[in-house]
């Protein structure tokens, strides 16, 4: 392998090693004292690297709390994927995605508040914060896609109706970071909305009509 190659190799693992000791060091050090209670050196010092490597990867908590927090986010929405995979009823089977992504939230409720923060109202051009948008739009992909599967919404329909969905959650776990709700109680108020809104839809779509048949409505 020529000498640049090698370089360029080590360089890339390096810079990998890096990064995975800073999630490591910031993920537990917010974990147990919460973003505002830490401060970038305690981060730097626990990864073992010196404070200006450490804007490097990230400019300030926001953007580390992100870098931190869209790993987790993302695995509770395969958690979620997968849960709702075997569930035949359409309010059942997008609470099965709802759920895990509560209980992300509100694992840590001081990083879970400064998550939605960060995300609502972060630069979307830092590449952490369109992360945490991707992940969003990934979140109601699947839940569009579950209720064209067991609804009568199709297409834009379903798509729309997933928005809904998203910005109930979204919403109900913002405003609940500073309420003393337990995650049966948040999941059970965005359960609510979820309902109401499936009750307009119905539960199975329609079987398609053959063609020439004569509609008896």
């Amino acid at each position: 392998m020529p000498r640049a190659s090698q370089a360029t190799g080590r360089r890339e693992r390096n810079k990998q090693q890096k990064l995975e000791r800073i999630i490591a060091a910031a993920g537990e050090l917010f974990a147990e004292r919460g973003v505002d209670d830490v401060t970038t050196q305690e981060i730097a010092e626990k990864a073992d690297i010196g404070t200006g490597t450490l804007f490097l990867y990230a400019k300030n908590k926001g953007e580390l709390l992100l870098l931190v927090q869209n790993s987790h986010y993302a695995q509770a929405l395969e958690q979620g994927r997968l849960d709702a995979a075997s569930v035949p009823e359409v309010a059942d089977a997008v609470m099965a995605v709802v759920r895990p992504i509560v209980e992300c939230n509100r694992a840590q409720v001081e990083n879970g508040r400064s998550y939605l923060r960060e995300m609502a109202f972060g630069d979307p051009s830092e590449p952490h914060h369109a992360q945490a948008l991707a992940i969003v739009l990934q979140t109601e992909a699947t839940l569009a896609a579950l209720v064209a599967e067991r609804s009568r919404l199709t297409g834009a329909d379903a798509a729309t109706f997933a928005r809904l969905v998203s910005a109930a959650m979204f919403l109900t776990m913002a405003v609940s970071v500073n309420t003393t709700l337990t995650i049966d109680e948040v999941v059970a108020a965005i359960d609510e909305q979820v309902r109401l809104l499936t009750r307009q839809v119905g539960s199975q779509r329609r079987p398609a009509r053959r063609r020439g048949a004569v509609s008896a409505e």
